[in-house]
């Protein structure tokens, strides 16, 4: 069996790591899987990515290419956005390499377009990191539920006509899959209702396979150590908080996250308390936290991350909406227990007051309450801790994952020689 994995990255991004950590997975355990991509980071030999001066060229070029209808709603609202209707060849790329089953994950940046798939003859499995699929276009569609229906009078368009962008990237995506060999994979239960009740993917079959984890790079470490190590004081707990974008992102809670440590300062000492961000270099001018801010940069490889976690007293992820968030998995897989809000597919990790805590969506004192219960009681948080690890283990360890992923393979595979 020979599937192909598709990625518009192999490890820049969240859904990148976990594709590409899907696919270390599958060939630890024998299957000989390929991996597609626009752009190429690793020099991995069954990664492929562009190669001539052309395809490199493109692959830079099609993200503004796709971007390019935006420009019409100049009012929208500025969130992650795929149109996904300019041409690419990706379907001849796939044609040639002949794969038993074809495995999509994140194809934004205009390198599958909505039609591709209606030109691929191979069974599809596509794992949703977020909802675009089913969309006219965002990635998260926060309180709106228009992709029941159709999409039109889009909110982030800023747009009040029925016939819209939206509505004409999700009329392109009912004509163009209405008859493809597609089963869908949600790494969330919550995403896989969200699928389900999408008017797009009523009818397809919906699977929840959640991402996977080395759990050999992501441990618990030394604490003194690795501290010593990032330059983070000894004595001090540590707060982290981390995303792409960390500070500038509103769905991933940066907003919530300020006021409630303004609350912590009040049960706190100042000088007990540091807070350690990454994905955010230091901006221009710093927000006042109420604590010292260590801002760490960019961490893209699992061995740097696993030690920035490892440094922690909690992990704090404050997101408004999120499918089933690297960041989590990977700090209760350090041993780490982490603070976030009860919202999207979250609770799949974070058992309450068991190896984190859920606060109340968007509720600022809950959250303050919460990240001041974990740091309050060091007999507690070594409970908390042991439960992180013990929680990753049982459900999220790579090889695991990665033979769901093959028996699933083998079940359509079956159905499609009968």
């Amino acid at each position: 069996m020979k599937p192909l994995l598709i990625n518009t990255s192999d490890i820049e991004g969240g859904a990148a790591r976990a594709a590409y950590r899907l696919h270390t997975g599958l060939r630890n355990i024998g299957i000989d899987s390929t991996m597609l991509v626009q752009s190429k980071s690793s020099d991995d030999s069954w990664v492929i990515g562009p190669n001539t001066k052309k395809e490199k060229l493109m692959a830079k070029v099609r993200p503004q290419i796709d971007s390019l209808p935006l420009k019409l709603h100049r009012s929208r609202q500025s969130t992650t956005w795929s149109n996904a209707v300019f041409f690419s060849d990706i379907a001849g790329k796939i044609k040639d390499l002949n794969p038993d089953i074809v495995h999509l994950h994140w194809v934004g940046g205009g390198f599958v377009p909505i039609k591709a798939l209606s030109q691929i003859n191979k069974p599809i499995v596509w794992t949703l990191h977020d909802m675009w699929a089913f969309t006219g276009g965002c990635h998260y569609a926060g309180e709106c539920t228009r992709y029941m229906d159709s999409c039109g009078k889009c909110s982030y368009l800023n747009s009040k006509r029925k016939f819209d962008l939206s509505h004409h990237i999700w009329k392109q995506k009912a004509k163009q899959w209405k008859d493809i060999n597609l089963t869908i994979v949600t790494c969330s239960r919550w995403l896989a209702e969200c699928a389900g009740e999408s008017a797009l993917f009523k009818h397809v079959r919906v699977e929840v396979i959640p991402n996977g984890l080395d759990l050999n790079r992501y441990k618990p470490m030394d604490r003194r150590v690795v501290r010593e190590l990032l330059g983070l004081p000894q004595e001090k707990k540590i707060i982290i908080f981390g995303a792409m974008s960390a500070t500038s992102d509103n769905r991933k809670g940066f907003q919530f996250l300020q006021p409630a440590l303004q609350i912590l300062k009040g049960n706190h000492p100042k000088d007990s308390i540091e807070l350690a961000v990454f994905g955010a270099s230091t901006p221009a001018t710093p927000p006042d936290f109420g604590f010292k801010v260590n801002y760490m940069g960019r961490f893209n490889d699992d061995i740097s991350l696993a030690l920035l976690y490892s440094c922690a007293d909690v992990v704090v992820t404050p997101s408004m909406e999120d499918n089933l968030p690297n960041v989590v998995m990977e700090a209760l897989a350090c041993g780490i227990p982490c603070v976030t809000f009860n919202i999207g597919g979250i609770p799949d990790m974070i058992e309450h007051q068991k190896n984190g805590y859920l606060a109340k969506a968007f509720e600022i004192n809950d959250l303050a309450m919460g990240i001041s219960w974990v740091l309050s009681d060091e007999t507690r948080w070594q409970k908390l801790s042991k439960r992180a690890r013990e929680k990753v283990e049982q459900e999220f360890e790579l090889e695991t994952i990665a033979q769901k992923y093959t028996d699933l393979y083998e079940n359509i595979l079956m159905k499609k020689d009968r």
